[in-house]
């Protein structure tokens, strides 16, 4: 990356913009943090953090590690294990700012303003497998750009290359995507970086341990990372236009129609810092045509972008006219300003307001969630529900592990794991079910059973109890297709322990 001259003196607005953006985003993340009841996947993602290990159904162990570290530190509460997500704008914001202030500390200020200022970092207070993974991505990049900015290929020089891969590494083990940083990586060093093939040979080195770690895992647990993310989850992967075009309104959206304006305004500018910036310029345009590609057939998720967002902003900060950026920061303001205005209107309003909406089930079940329980729990009765959300979050609020009942989907496979139904022989087990249930359904894997109504704020919800439960017929009729659906285990991948296959059938592969 070429040495750049910074194009103004820092001035004393620009500060007081970073200082109110980054004050007043803060304190709105976390009166969100402290108000919002637990999400499905948070209170999934919890248990994680219960059960520390060096990997998980869904995703790598990241998140896990983390959320553990926040129970060990502050304390099992909601606030401490949403602490992280709440600080984590700050955090990449000095990222970018030390990536990018050698450059120009005048844009770089920009780049983190214009950050802060979209209005996602104003809301986001979700702890999420994207939490760790947006913020160990973001160090491998500052890491690498300044080891970019080395003149020589010195002792610095390769600490930084050292660390990045080491951040990288990091990142794997967070979350898949991380993938498309290191290909990223690949394209800018084989097209514009060719004589530091070197450096980019160490990053690589030093990012291997995350790979190491989870193929490990995999082999001892049925490969569970693999059958989600390339199998199970991948049934619906075929081509509709409404996918590519939910893509392009989604980035659209992300981007915020202020930046998005001034893109389109200033395009010549931005083709010419592409050419300055490739570094930059490669974080921005590889991921963006990668996910355009793949939206063909997937529909992309606004959290699976979110680990390059930051380097979009810090383009175009790096790409406007000098005069322009106030300009856009103006814009970006006013985008944020009705999201908090938004936001405001939504706490304004009682849990009444939402009565005759779809949603107001849900929202029952997230807010009035002990008092639910409480109208089902009876001592000695064990407690399931019909799928895993609703066994997340109710388990949250107890402290208690909630198994889910029944075949599931492809998410949330943690309980064939965790769960061994063997255990539940012949006790009675209350199912929480979302709508009147068909006993029929029920009836093979118990002795008898019968319909629980109960009444929350003027919502019907039931249960399914069930007395002297069968295993054996539940291993036929639920774990039986269970295997057949999720555990289709392609025998070219080797394995030395499957915790599912071993309870279901006593080995490590069981026969199809």
């Amino acid at each position: 990356m070429p040495q750049t001259q910074d194009t103004a003196a820092f001035p004393v607005s620009l500060s007081r913009w970073l200082l109110a953006a980054g004050l007043l985003s803060l304190l709105l993340r976390f009166w969100i943090a402290v108000t919002f009841p637990v999400t499905g996947d948070e209170a999934f993602f919890y248990w994680w953090g219960v059960y520390p290990d060096w990997g998980y159904s869904d995703h790598p162990p990241m998140v896990g590690w983390l959320i553990a570290l926040m129970r060990a530190t502050l304390g099992d509460s909601l606030w401490s294990i949403r602490l992280p997500v709440v600080l984590l704008p700050l955090a990449l914001g000095a990222a970018l700012w030390w990536a990018l202030k050698p450059a120009d500390k005048a844009r770089a200020a920009w780049a983190v303003l214009f950050f802060w200022l979209a209005p996602l970092n104003w809301l986001n207070t979700l702890i999420t497998t994207d939490t760790p993974l947006i913020f160990w991505s973001a160090l491998s990049v500052a890491a690498l750009m300044r080891a970019e900015r080395r003149a020589q290929l010195d002792r610095a020089a390769y600490g930084l290359y050292a660390l990045s891969g080491l951040f990288l590494g990091c990142a794997f083990l967070s979350k898949y995507f991380s993938v498309v940083l290191g290909f990223t990586y690949l394209v800018y060093f084989v097209l514009y970086r060719r004589d530091r093939l070197a450096g980019f040979a160490l990053l690589v080195l030093c990012a291997l341990p995350g790979p190491a770690i989870n193929i490990a895992y995999n082999m001892s647990h049925g490969w569970s990372n693999i059958m989600f993310n390339v199998y199970n989850r991948n049934e619906d992967a075929v081509f509709e236009w409404r996918k590519p075009l939910t893509y392009i309104g989604m980035m659209a959206y992300l981007i915020t129609p202020a930046a998005v304006w001034m893109a389109f305004r200033y395009r010549q500018a931005l083709m010419a810092t592409a050419r300055s910036q490739r570094l930059l310029a490669c974080l921005v345009i590889v991921p963006l045509v990668f996910f355009a590609l793949l939206s063909a057939r997937k529909v992309i998720g606004l959290h699976w972008v979110l680990s390059f967002y930051p380097f979009g902003f810090a383009f175009l900060a790096f790409a406007l006219p000098a005069d322009k950026l106030k300009a856009c920061a103006k814009g970006l303001a006013v985008f944020a300003g009705l999201h908090v205005l938004l936001v405001a209107g939504l706490y304004m309003t009682s849990l009444d307001t939402w009565k005759n909406t779809k949603l107001y089930p849900q929202i029952i079940r997230s807010y009035k969630t002990a008092e639910m329980l409480q109208q089902v729990t009876v001592p000695g009765v064990v407690l399931m529900a019909e799928a895993y959300t609703p066994a997340s979050i109710f388990g949250f609020e107890r402290r208690q592990y909630m198994p889910v009942f029944g075949v599931g989907k492809f998410h949330a496979r943690q309980d064939d794991m965790l769960v061994d139904f063997s255990l539940y022989q012949g006790k009675t087990i209350r199912i929480i079910v979302a709508d009147k249930p068909r006993l029929e359904e029920f009836a093979p894997y118990f002795e008898s059973v019968r319909e629980i109504s109960f009444e929350q704020n003027g919502v019907a919800f039931y249960a399914v109890e069930g007395k002297g439960f069968n295993y054996a017929a539940y291993r036929e009729g639920v774990l039986a297709v269970a295997f057949k659906r999720y555990f289709n285990i392609p025998t070219w991948l080797p394995m030395t322990g499957c915790p599912f296959c071993e309870r279901y059938c006593g080995q490590v592969r069981c026969p199809r």
